[in-house]
């Protein structure tokens, strides 16, 4: 019996969470993507708690022209700069059992090019 895609993503997340952790010197950055947005987080999962989240639904990333591959770039850019703000650098890519390309793949573009390292 096959998977449904949903079913799919959820084994790929739940193994890749195994392995990834976030603390709050090398935070988690987790990502979802719906049909029209994107989310990014830092999270510390010591804690339990967000550090930093950008959204493609921020005013000044939704009013950027461009699509959707665009605007996770931007997302991504947006991410690290709050993310050197609250004094981090380096990170864990929790890609939540997305594939690597696409709109993940332009988000981690972005947040490399923002100055995060993972």
């Amino acid at each position: 019996m096959s998977l449904t895609k949903a079913e799919r993503r959820l084994r790929i997340r739940r193994r890749i969470r195994k392995t990834i952790s976030g603390t709050a010197s090398t935070p988690r950055l987790s990502v979802y993507r719906s049909n029209k947005e994107i989310y990014a987080q830092l999270i510390d999962d010591v804690t339990g708690g967000t550090i930093v989240s950008a959204t493609s639904r921020e005013k000044d990333i939704a009013s950027a022209k461009g699509d959707k591959s665009e605007m996770s770039f931007l997302v991504g850019k947006s991410l690290a700069a709050k993310a050197k703000d609250k004094g981090i650098e380096t990170c864990a890519f929790d890609r939540s059992g997305y594939l690597y390309h696409g709109r993940v793949q332009r988000l981690a573009e972005g947040a490399r090019e923002g100055g995060l390292k993972f």
